[in-house]
């Protein structure tokens, strides 16, 4: 049995958190810093955003995964 979380890109995880009302605080290199609140997520800008950084992300932002899929 596979992974739950799927593999996304940067700019479909920025999309979503978006939605959520994170907001873009800076860039450096290729990680970009997303805030709300006290709520701090990092997310690389790679091709591809493997699944268990996503879950990282998510735990970060204190996101539960089936509320993060709705708003892909």
């Amino acid at each position: 049995m596979g992974s739950k979380y799927p593999v996304l890109t940067p700019k479909e995880i920025i999309s979503a958190l978006e939605k959520l009302g994170f907001e873009f605080v800076k860039q450096r290199g290729s990680h970009i810093k997303y805030q709300k609140g006290s709520y701090t997520v990092i997310i690389p800008n790679h091709s591809e955003v493997a699944k268990g950084t996503l879950k990282s992300i998510l735990n970060m932002a204190n996101i539960e995964l089936d509320d993060f899929l709705k708003l892909l």
